[in-house]
């Protein structure tokens, strides 16, 4: 509706300062011809807002105006109220903040949308964590927070997946990004984008100078390249597997990343065959996890590879574990299964 886009156009140049009548256009999908009758409508209306043309021209309104717009709709606030997870804000330090701006904005709202929004933020809680998920390295974000928030350079001591020794970096910060509970810093290294696992940082300082981005590219264009570069990676190597059909909806939620298409399905019978898609062989021990309710069918070299864990079988079966050195069987009952191997959860090394 033209009402919103208008209130639409204030927010954004009350917030913005000078906007491109181009931006404008691209955030509220609408022609910049269109943009500039808006503009028209809020001058109209008493709003002092005017437009410059040229290379570094803009809409803008003039200086000192403001204006306090409490005209929010059901929807628009419980929006506000359904929020990332708490531990989200807790680590940027953000949490007390959060509950003194929900606070505000809960007595800036018209009053019959009050109740709506305190139901909707006892009703509807997001967790942003995996489940079972295992135990984390701790992550001190303070430093590389501070880098994205002041528009430094940061100069990173990390560690790679897999890898012994540390690596130093000098990278322009975009921003940071929480992805199913882990935390990724988006930053450019020598004018290319790159992604860095804040939990694999083992310091970080930072810089005098400002951070040197690329023109126009802002956090969520740099990881959308990043995103994209994960997941459309070629696999490389097709496992063609069969499973339970007791156990299939278990193995599509656990392997959905893997999955190269839909399972071979009939409806019929004890098993459905199913085909993955990995980088390479020693990625397959991802099926491990099945136990024996999920069998490789093809190719030979990936059946070697889950072969392996046989041998750590016969190494516990029928074995208690040595007197004095802590360990013990979770059941009691004398049998130690065998030790699987688990995969790494998400982003890059």
């Amino acid at each position: 509706m033209k009402s919103d886009r208008l209130l639409s156009i204030l927010l954004l140049l009350q917030t913005r300062g000078r906007v491109p009548a181009r931006e404008l256009a691209d955030r509220l999908e609408v022609s910049v011809r269109t943009v500039y009758r808006d503009i028209e409508a809020l001058s109209a209306a008493g709003v002092p807002v005017y437009a410059e043309r040229g290379r570094h021209g803009g809409i803008e309104l003039l200086p000192g105006f403001r204006t306090d717009v409490t005209g929010l709709t059901a929807d628009e606030s419980r929006a506000l109220f359904v929020l990332a997870a708490q531990g989200v804000h807790a680590a940027l330090g953000l949490d007390a903040a959060l509950g003194s701006a929900l606070r505000k904005v809960m007595a800036a709202l018209p009053a019959p949308h009050r109740p709506a929004a305190e139901v909707t933020s006892r009703r509807v809680l997001v967790d942003a964590t995996r489940w079972r998920g295992g135990p984390r390295q701790a992550v001190d974000l303070d430093t590389l927070r501070d880098a994205v928030f002041t528009d430094r350079r940061l100069k990173l001591r990390y560690r790679h997946s897999g890898q012994s020794e540390d690596r130093t970096y000098t990278v322009d910060p975009y921003g940071l990004v929480a992805k199913a509970g882990v935390w990724y810093l988006v930053a450019d290294r020598c004018g290319k984008p790159r992604l860095f696992r804040a939990d694999r940082v083992r310091s970080a300082t930072v810089l005098d100078a400002p951070a040197r981005r690329r023109p126009g590219v802002e956090l969520a264009d740099a990881w959308e390249v990043l995103r994209r570069q994960i997941e459309e990676r070629p696999g490389g190597l097709e496992v063609t597997v069969r499973v339970r059909r007791d156990r299939l909806g278990m193995f599509q939620r656990i392997a959905a990343g893997s999955l190269a298409g839909p399972p071979d399905d009939d409806g019929t019978g004890e098993w459905v065959t199913a085909r993955l898609s990995y980088g390479i062989v020693r990625e397959a021990r991802q099926l491990l996890a099945f136990s024996d309710n999920v069998e490789v069918v093809s190719p030979p070299e990936v059946r070697a590879e889950l072969a392996e864990a046989a041998a750590v079988t016969r190494l516990y079966a029928g074995k208690a574990a040595p007197e004095g050195d802590g360990a013990s069987d979770a059941d009691g009952s004398g049998v130690v299964g065998p030790v699987i191997p688990r995969s790494s959860a998400g982003g890059p090394g």
